[in-house]
């Protein structure tokens, strides 16, 4: 009956193979115990509880290390994200409540939108303090810097 049990194991893996999750695997672990156990015992009842039981106790064992391993962070790293805790130059008067307005950084024209409530000048000096989409998120450092 070992050589069954190797067959499911093998089947297993290649399911593995083709799916996303890492699920079916510990299947394939469990059948190689329940193969390990077919050498000590030719009942079934126990060779299919020893399946069972590994299997399950596998999956449950390693969930946590495999919601570490996979743990993304939900934002994307771009080179965009440089510009953060730079200093910059308004270019164009930035209005809260039309929620447009330009600077320059590192010789870049971005679209900004400010934290406070109050427009921020041409020419003030600001400080990018994050980036939303394609529009850089400032507060105001100066106002009215000579360029």
């Amino acid at each position: 009956m070992w050589y069954v049990w190797l067959i499911i194991s093998g089947l297993f893996l290649v399911l593995e193979m083709i799916t996303v999750g890492f699920l079916v695997f510990w299947l394939a672990i469990g059948a190689l115990f329940a193969m390990l156990v077919s050498f000590f015992t030719s009942n079934l009842i126990i060779q299919t509880t020893v399946f069972v039981i590994s299997s399950i106790g596998l999956i449950f064992l390693t969930k946590p290390l495999v919601k570490k391993l996979n743990k993304t962070d939900d934002t994307i790293a771009t080179n965009a994200y440089s510009v953060i805790g730079k200093k910059a130059i308004v270019t164009q008067d930035i209005d809260p409540t039309l929620g447009y307005g330009q600077i320059k950084v590192n010789g870049e024209t971005w679209s900004a939108k400010t934290i406070s409530d109050n427009i921020i000048p041409k020419d003030s000096e600001v400080i990018i303090k994050n980036i939303e989409g394609v529009k850089a998120v400032v507060e105001l450092l100066n106002e009215k810097v000579n360029v």
